[in-house]
């Protein structure tokens, strides 16, 4: 986990995720998030901590740097990329959505 992470609107308490709760899952690096929306779950001891969702295209199909032609903003050490109102920061092998 990161500085970054937020913890999420409800606890483990309230509403437990796992096989059967509604939710998608999704492997995410050595845990699974499930899918809220436009942000993932991943537990974290007695809550859940918000983490970023993946964006729609990979650096593979899309290379966000300079001159891609997307807006850039700074945040929290590192660059974003502006896509129609959402961010994508690069993770990886891959682009989290901010």
């Amino acid at each position: 986990m990161t500085s970054n992470d937020v913890h999420a609107e409800h606890t483990a308490a309230e509403h437990t995720h796992g096989e059967g709760c509604g939710h998608e899952a999704v492997q995410h690096g050595d845990h699974v998030d499930y899918v809220h929306g436009t942000h993932h779950h991943a537990l974290h001891g007695d809550h859940y901590d918000e983490h970023e969702s993946v964006a729609e295209h990979t650096p593979a199909e899309h290379a966000h740097g300079d001159g891609c032609g997307h807006e850039t903003v700074e945040h929290d050490g590192h660059v974003d990329y502006v896509h129609d109102g959402h961010r994508h920061a690069a993770h990886g092998d891959h682009y989290d959505e901010h």
